[in-house]
């Protein structure tokens, strides 16, 4: 009996320790075969990203939360870590308290208009040649010029990161702002020159860059406004759209503004908007897209390129983690670099 009780008492120890504190372990694998006309070259390639992530949350009481997050990237078809430039946990590396301020975190991470933004994009912000979001959707722009080659573009390392409650269950503020401490900072030559390059590597001349945005939902609506600096201070805002007139269909639209004008010389000013729609038939979703970037000058001069682009994709679900994928793409920035796109893949998440 003594035995019993022992025993129940130790289990209601460790249930109570595992319900105050929990670590989980998630990712994704995604890879497939593509083809691109001008290049002539099948491939084996991915439309998403591919990652091993672990996930805590430890309970502290009266509603307070710690919580961190570290992301790895990775290539399925070779297995090597994303891009040799790129830091050990290039997708995230936070840490945080959550209550009921919100959230706040620290570490490197989605800004919070690249973050925001994927809501209201075709292929949800995966980085397909099929999907809008590292170009279209964001103009062109990139939130860390300072990073050296290769590093990702839509992320802020330094950064303090907060995340709003909901307010009023439909408003919530996004905020992110970074030191100007860089990732391997390259020199940038922008007004100056190779001799005298504007941002020199390890410069102070950096600025602190910033993010931010505000979304609101009600019912089948949803809708954000953001608006962000860089180190270099170039300058982006977004807005966007989505609506759901029937719970299978989801319309979507945004439009962009790039400016350029601290660091670019002549035509800073890049536009961008998009409209797209997911569909879903019975264990099959439908994306399609269409958009179109123009720099300043590209309707008048022929040198400076205009980007257009339509794409459509098909998701097949085999279950709940684990779907097949088709994508088609037809991209035009000038007659050379004009292309058709094509892929299909497998993508898995665990």
């Amino acid at each position: 009996m003594k035995q019993t009780l022992v025993a129940l008492a130790l289990t209601g120890v460790f249930s109570g320790a595992l319900a105050q504190s929990s670590v989980s372990i998630y990712g994704t694998l995604d890879a497939g075969m593509s083809r691109r006309t001008d290049t002539d070259v099948t491939a084996v390639g991915k439309r998403d990203n591919n990652k091993l992530g672990f996930r805590g949350v430890e309970d502290l009481g009266n509603g307070l939360k710690a919580l961190f997050q570290l992301e790895i990237r990775y290539e399925p078809d070779t297995g090597v870590v994303e891009s040799t430039v790129r830091p050990l946990f290039q997708g995230q590396s936070r840490v945080g308290l959550q209550g009921d301020f919100g959230t706040l975190r620290l570490g490197r991470g989605l800004t919070a208009f690249q973050e925001t933004s994927t809501a209201f994009e075709p292929w949800s912000g995966m980085p397909a040649v099929a999907g809008y979001q590292t170009d279209l959707q964001v103009a062109g722009y990139t939130s860390d010029p300072l990073s050296v080659a290769g590093n990702s573009l839509n992320r802020f390392s330094n950064a303090v990161f907060y995340n709003s409650p909901m307010i009023g269950g439909i408003f919530q503020l996004n905020v992110t702002v970074a030191t100007r401490e860089a990732n391997n900072n390259p020199l940038i030559i922008g007004r100056g020159t190779a001799a005298a390059p504007q941002f020199p590597a390890n410069s102070s001349a950096a600025v602190y860059p910033y993010s931010v945005s505000a979304t609101v939902t009600q019912g089948p609506f949803a809708a954000y406004a953001a608006a962000e600096r860089n180190g270099v201070d170039t300058k982006l805002w977004s807005v966007g759209a989505s609506f759901k007139p029937i719970p299978d269909l989801k319309l979507m639209g945004s439009y962009q503004r790039q400016d350029q004008d601290f660091s670019v010389p002549i035509n800073p000013i890049t536009k961008a908007w998009l409209i797209g729609a997911n569909y879903t038939i019975g264990a099959g979703l439908v994306r399609a897209g269409f958009g179109h970037k123009t720099p300043d000058n590209a309707l008048n001069v022929p040198t400076i390129a205009k980007t257009r682009q339509f794409s459509l994709g098909y998701d097949y679900n085999l279950s709940p983690r684990t779907y097949l994928y088709v994508d088609g793409t037809r991209r035009k920035a000038t007659t050379a670099a004009t292309f058709n796109f094509y892929s299909l893949g497998i993508h898995h998440n665990f």
